[in-house]
C-alpha cells in the first residue's frame, strides 16, 4: 500500500482485476428430508435443497487496508492528561510547562501539545462546552462517559493533522451534541459535531452518541476508521460520517439516522472488513465519490459485515469507480439504485436482498461480473431493472442469483460459465418453482414485488435439461432467505410453461434492455 507524506496515510490502490486462485472448490449442501417425487397430475411434492457456492476465483479487489501505525497496541503513550466537565472543569497536567497546555473558557477546553505520547482522558458532562486540540503529534483521546453540548460549534474539535486514537472507553456511554449555527471562525474547518483535521481511529469496547445538528456528525479531512465500539447517531443534519481520503472498518456497530448520506468518503475509498451498520438515510447509504485527482481511485470493497440500509431518495451503496463485495450479510432498500458502480461491479460472496422502488436494483454503468453468493435483486417497473449493466459484459460464474424487474440484462454468454434463464411476468406473493422433468427442484421463490422479467442463474441449471415453471402451490417446512427458499417441501401448483436449456442463457419470455443509468 502507498502512503502519503502525511503521517502514514493511505492512498487508494487502483480497484482492479485481481484474480486469487482458491483451493476451495464448488460445494453442494443437499437437504434429503424428501427424495421422492410423485406424478403431477397427483399433487406432487418436491423437496427444495440448499445450494451453497464457493468460487474458483475471486474478481476484483479484496484489499483489507492493513496498516500497523493504526494498531493502538503499536503505540505508546506515557503522559496522561485528564479533564473532567463539570459546573467547574478539573485539569490534571503532569505536563504543564513540559510542551502541554490546556486553558479553559466558559466551558470550551483547549489543548497546545508539541510533544509526543501524550494521552488524553475526558469525563464529566457540560451543557455548553467543548473539546479543542492542537497537537504536533499523534495522540490518544478516551471518551470515559463525556457528555458535552457545544451550542456554538463542534463539541470535539481537533486542529491537527496527526493521527488520533479515539478510545470508547470499556462499559461507558458518551455523548456528543453540537450546535444548529457555529460562531464564525475565518481560518479553521469546522465541518461536525467531531471533526478533525487529521485521521480519527475509534477502538474500544464503549458506546458513544452523537447528534450532527450543524452538518456531519462526524468528518475528517484525512480518513476515519473504526476498529471497535458502539457508535450511535440518531440525528446528522448532513452525513453520519464524512471523510475527505477514506473510510475503513475493521469491525463495531454503528446505527444511524442522517438527512444527507450515512458514510461518504468524498474524495477517495472504502473498504470495509467487518461490522455492523444499520443505516437510514435521504440520500447515500454508503458512497465512495469521485475525485479530479486521478490519483485516486475512489473504488469500495466490502470483505465482511452485517448491513441493514434504507435510503428515501437516493442509492444504498454507490462507488464512483469499482465496486466489490467478497461477503456480506445486506438487506437494502432504497428509492435511486440499490447498489450502483461508475465501472465495475463484482460480487463473490454473501446473502444480498436488494430492493429498489424507483429504479434498478444492481445497477454497473460499467461492466457487471457475479462469481458466488445468494443474490435477490429487485428492480422497478420498465425500463428499470434487476440486473443492469448497460449492455456492458455480464458475466456469470457462481451463485444463486434471482434479478426482477422491468427488464433485464442479458448474461453475456461468451464469458458466463454458469447457465441463466429469463423468464416472463408474476405477481406479488406468488411462489415460483422452476425443477427439472425428473424433478430436481432448481428454484422455489417467493415474489416481493409484481414484475415483468424475471432472470434467474444457479448451478442447478443444467445445459440440455428440460424444466417445468409452476406458481402458487405452497411450501411446508421450509426456510427462506428474503424469498428464496433453501429447504422444505414443494407442494405444486399450477404448470404454466415448459423450457430447455438449450444454451448457456435461454430467454422464454420477459424482456431485456440497456435499463437505466
Amino acid at each position: 500500500m502507498k502512503y502519503s507524506n502525511r503521517e502514514n496515510t493511505p492512498l487508494a490502490f487502483r480497484g482492479q482485476l485481481i484474480l486469487i486462485l482458491i483451493s476451495l472448490l464448488m460445494l453442494a449442501s443437499c437437504s434429503k428430508d424428501n427424495e421422492t417425487v410423485e406424478d403431477a397430475s397427483k399433487g406432487a411434492s418436491v423437496s427444495i435443497d440448499s445450494v451453497s457456492t464457493i468460487s474458483t476465483a475471486i474478481e476484483g479487489n479484496t484489499g483489507k487496508a492493513e496498516n500497523p501505525d493504526d494498531l493502538l497496541a503499536n503505540a505508546t503513550f506515557t503522559s496522561t492528561v485528564t479533564i473532567t466537565y463539570g459546573s467547574t472543569i478539573t485539569v490534571d497536567n503532569p505536563l504543564a510547562g513540559k510542551g502541554v497546555t490546556v486553558t479553559e473558557s466558559n466551558g470550551d477546553v483547549v489543548v497546545n501539545s508539541t510533544v509526543s505520547a501524550v494521552a488524553y482522558v475526558i469525563s464529566g458532562t457540560s451543557t455548553n462546552g467543548s473539546l479543542k486540540v492542537y497537537s504536533d503529534k499523534k495522540f490518544k483521546l478516551t471518551l470515559n462517559g463525556v457528555n458535552l453540548t457545544n451550542n456554538d460549534g463542534p463539541a470535539i474539535n481537533i486542529q491537527s493533522s496527526k493521527r488520533a486514537f479515539i478510545v470508547l472507553a470499556d462499559n461507558t456511554t458518551n455523548s456528543l451534541t453540537d450546535g444548529i449555527t457555529y460562531t464564525a471562525s475565518d481560518t479553521e474547518d469546522r465541518k461536525a459535531t467531531f471533526f478533525s483535521e487529521g485521521q480519527l481511529i475509534f477502538s474500544g469496547n464503549g458506546s458513544v452518541t452523537i447528534k450532527g445538528n450543524y452538518k456531519h456528525a462526524i468528518c475528517s479531512d484525512d480518513y476515519v476508521r473504526v476498529i471497535s465500539g458502539t457508535i450511535t447517531i440518531p440525528s446528522a443534519a448532513s452525513d453520519g460520517i464524512h471523510t475527505n481520503d477514506a473510510f475503513i472498518a475493521d469491525g463495531g456497530t454503528l446505527t444511524m439516522t442522517t438527512a444527507g448520506d450515512g458514510i461518504q468518503c468524498e474524495e477517495g475509498y472504502i473498504i470495509i472488513n467487518d461490522g455492523t451498520f444499520t443505516i437510514n438515510v435521504a440520500d447515500k447509504g454508503i458512497a465512495a465519490s469521485y475525485d479530479t485527482d486521478t490519483t485516486i481511485d475512489p473504488y469500495l470493497t466490502i470483505n465482511g459485515g452485517t448491513f441493514v440500509i434504507n435510503s428515501s431518495a437516493g442509492e444504498g451503496i454507490e462507488s464512483k469507480s469499482v465496486l466489490t463485495i467478497n461477503n456480506g450479510e445486506f438487506t437494502i432498500k432504497t428509492s435511486d439504485d440499490g447498489i450502483n458502480a461508475g465501472t465495475f461491479i463484482y460480487i463473490n460472496g454473501g446473502n444480498l436482498y436488494v430492493y429498489s422502488t424507483s429504479n434498478d436494483g444492481i445497477d454497473s454503468n460499467g461492466k457487471l461480473t457475479l462469481t458466488g453468493g445468494k443474490i435477490i435483486s429487485v428492480g422497478a417497473g420498465s425500463p428499470e431493472e434487476g440486473f443492469d449493466c448497460d449492455r456492458n459484459t455480464f458475466k456469470i460464474t457462481g451463485g444463486i442469483l434471482v434479478g426482477i424487474g422491468g427488464a433485464t440484462s442479458m448474461p453475456t454468454a461468451s464469458v458466463s460459465t454458469q447457465a441463466a434463464v429469463i423468464v416472463g411476468g408474476g405477481t406479488l406473493n406468488q411462489l415460483i418453482h422452476i425443477e427439472s422433468t425428473d424433478g430436481v427442484e432448481a428454484l422455489t421463490f417467493q415474489i416481493p414485488r409484481t414484475y415483468a422479467t424475471m432472470m434467474f442463474s444457479s448451478p442447478k441449471l443444467k445445459n440440455a435439461q428440460s424444466y417445468k415453471i409452476y406458481t402458487g402451490g405452497s411450501v411446508t417446512g421450509g426456510t427462506n432467505l428474503n424469498g428464496l427458499y433453501t429447504s422444505g417441501t414443494y407442494q405444486k401448483g399450477t404448470e404454466v410453461s415448459t423450457f430447455t436449456m438449450s444454451s448457456l442463457v435461454t430467454s422464454v419470455g420477459g424482456s431485456t434492455g440497456p435499463g437505466g443509468r
